[in-house]
């Protein structure tokens, strides 16, 4: 591993807790290890290492990020996205293909949705101009994805921005309607697509009630 990268794995395994790794474990299934490592000491550790290596450029950044992923260890992967939501201002739409990648890989609603909510969502809402465009097509692409990951992915990407009175609702509504309809067409994990229409829905209300989501009756029919 990198300095940077051995730092936050000796430093998650100093905060490790057998008890809570087992609890993590059964909730997570098998598919990763875990050290049982709390949110706060993996973004504490995060921030330790950010200090003691200042000034990271973009792609050491990014390299970082996928160094951490490479390990099939939850809490690295955790920290890959608080060091790339650290960072958001460093990246740029081709990140998106790495992103991509990690969604793809990480298939658990404790990684995808911090990775939409806080990495793809505000760099996105970063860009303009041709930068924001192509962005913009590649959350297109993934709601009609088969990986319903994807899917929810893009779905939850603007949460923040809708949270917080901007945002392009107007798009959120068109893609969450292609993502119910990919899910009811394919079959494919409908409540992972429609557990994320129901998040930001639930969400935004809280904050912009005049909001209304016209493709209720679609996302009815998809019963868990």
């Amino acid at each position: 591993m990198s300095d940077a990268g051995g730092f936050i794995d000796e430093a998650l395994r100093r905060e490790s807790s057998w008890i809570r790794a087992e609890e993590m474990q059964t909730r997570l299934g098998g598919g990763l290890r875990c050290y049982g490592s709390s949110v706060g000491a993996i973004r504490g550790t995060v921030r330790d290492a950010l200090r003691r290596h200042p000034g990271l450029p973009h792609d050491e950044v990014t390299a970082l990020s996928s160094e951490l992923w490479e390990a099939p260890v939850f809490e690295l992967r955790l920290s890959a996205i608080v060091l790339l939501q650290s960072n958001v201002h460093l990246l740029t739409n081709t990140d998106l293909t790495r992103l991509e990648g990690f969604v793809r890989e990480g298939r658990l609603r404790e990684l995808v949705d911090p990775l939409a909510v806080d990495v793809v969502g505000p760099l996105i809402a970063g860009l303009d101009g041709q930068p924001r465009v192509r962005a913009e097509g590649v959350l297109d692409r993934w709601t009609q994805e088969p990986d319903e990951w994807l899917r929810r992915a893009a779905l939850m990407s603007p949460l923040r921005a809708l949270r917080a009175g901007g945002g392009d609702w107007d798009a959120f509504v068109r893609r969450a309607t292609t993502a119910l309809d990919t899910a009811r067409e394919t079959g494919r994990q409908a409540e992972v697509v429609r557990e994320a229409v129901h998040a930001v829905l639930k969400q935004v209300a809280k904050q912009r009630p005049e909001l209304q989501f016209p493709g209720a009756q679609l996302l009815g029919k998809l019963v868990l």
